[in-house]
């Protein structure tokens, strides 16, 4: 799943949509709020506030259970729909993705890049960074990685 969804990264957007089509999102929404639906509840929810053919989210809905972000199950008459993840645990697989393949990429430029970029963005962040490592570190010795 997620080097299917990194590949196609999109820098120019934000959040999950440099992962995700507004549509994608939008159906992800629904299922993360409501958990589960059938596609027709998902289409009723997206028709709140956008004008779409039921074949266009049902369309949708296949392409995200292909990606594996949706399992789909044969209900009784209908078919049901949940995500595979939570939105923190998909935003957690993409970024750890995205960043492995910045590594591969730049290995010697990309860690210092990463703690520029922290420390413009969110300085505190630093802090808890240098907490993180220090941790992972124990782990490393102890072999429990």
């Amino acid at each position: 799943m997620e080097k299917y969804v990194a590949k196609n990264f999109k820098f120019n957007k934000e959040g999950l949509g440099r992962v995700l089509g507004h549509l994608e999102q939008d159906i992800m929404a629904v299922l993360w709020d409501r958990r589960r639906a059938t596609g027709n509840e998902v289409v009723d929810d997206i028709r709140k506030n956008r004008k779409i053919a039921v074949t266009t989210v049902f369309t949708v809905l296949e392409r995200l259970s292909k990606k594996g972000l949706v399992r789909k199950a044969k209900g009784e008459s209908v078919y049901i729909f949940e995500p595979v993840f939570t939105e923190d645990e998909l935003a957690t697989k993409v970024s750890r993705e995205v960043m492995k393949g910045v590594i591969d990429l730049w290995k010697g430029s990309a860690i210092s890049s990463f703690v520029d970029i922290v420390a413009m963005e969110n300085p505190e962040d630093l802090d808890r960074l240098s907490r993180l490592i220090s941790t992972k570190k124990k782990e490393l010795a102890k072999g429990t990685v």
